[in-house]
């Protein structure tokens, strides 16, 4: 499941994050990292952009990031 497909209100947890170089190291550098907790918040109308909560600021991401970012249930 990626975290664009996870349900708004849910905690899920980074298994792995896709993309090469610049672009992985990009969605790194927010502080999507493996093993690391993601809270829901909203999900714009035409879903784009999520807002999540990690590591206790809020984030909004594109959908096209959120797709790269592969998540499992907690």
């Amino acid at each position: 499941m990626t975290l664009r497909d996870a349900s708004v209100g849910s905690t899920v947890v980074v298994a792995r994050i896709e993309g090469e170089g610049a672009y992985k190291r990009r969605i790194m550098d927010m502080g999507i990292t493996k093993g690391c907790e993601i809270y829901i918040r909203k999900v714009a109308p035409l879903g784009d952009p999520v807002e999540i909560t990690i590591r206790g600021y809020e984030l909004s991401l594109r959908k096209q990031d959120a797709q790269c970012i592969q998540v499992t249930g907690k």
